[in-house]
């Protein structure tokens, strides 16, 4: 018997999600018991990273948890995600009785978050959000300190240049970002793919595929097991 609150961590394959397992498994309060990811059917990669299913779960066996799969279809509306992630909690909480409690990488957008706390809040769930509120340039940093290892998965071209696309997240890559860039990519101006970090057991063997540009927009970088 344990007196620790159990946690299901939303689990993107980026940098925020991952350390934010770090930081939970610092407490003595809580015991992250799963990873839950929502995978874009159509392109077996997780939604909005393209990361790779088989990257995702090479990710669950480094961090030594188990990984609910939720498929979602490509293009769907908040109702769409919204029933999808009901049937993975439901999932969940069929294995683990005493889940209630669902954690996620949410650094500083307010709407985000409160629609994650109403939506779940409905089906009885509690959200924790441990990074909420922290400084995004210290975060960054103190993430690679720590030894967290990631590459950019995906490139909003409108905010910031294709080129950076297949980047490894690292010091250099904070000194070049422009002013209007958040150092953690928040609104959405990058995101990551994480192969090393405190919170693996092992780092994952990756290559970096090809850059190809979606939706006239978005810059995605493959990143595959080596």
């Amino acid at each position: 018997m344990t007196d620790k609150t159990q946690l299901i961590l939303a689990w993107s394959g980026g940098k925020d999600s991952a350390w934010t397992l770090h930081a939970l498994r610092q407490r003595d309060d809580v015991e992250v018991v799963a990873l839950l990811t929502t995978i874009t059917a159509e392109y077996d990669r997780a939604s909005m990273q393209g990361v790779r299913r088989q990257v995702i779960r090479a990710q669950a066996i480094a961090a030594g948890l188990p990984l609910i799969e939720q498929d979602i279809a490509a293009g769907g509306d908040n109702a769409g995600y919204d029933a999808a992630m009901a049937n993975a909690l439901q999932r969940a909480q069929a294995r683990w009785p005493a889940l209630r409690t669902a954690a996620f990488g949410d650094l500083f957008l307010q709407d985000i978050r409160d629609y994650r706390v109403q939506r779940l809040g409905a089906l009885g769930w509690e959200v924790v959000t441990p990074l909420f509120g922290l400084e995004t340039a210290g975060l960054a940093r103190t993430m690679l300190a720590g030894g967290l290892r990631a590459g950019l998965c995906c490139v909003d071209t409108t905010q910031l240049d294709a080129g950076v696309a297949g980047h490894d997240f690292d010091h250099a890559l904070l000194e070049a970002l422009p002013a209007s860039v958040d150092p953690c990519g928040e609104r959405g101006e990058f995101h990551t793919c994480v192969w090393d970090g405190p919170m693996f057991n092992a780092p994952i063997a990756l290559r970096r595929g090809q850059t190809v540009l979606r939706d006239g927009r978005f810059a995605y970088t493959d990143w595959l097991l080596a």
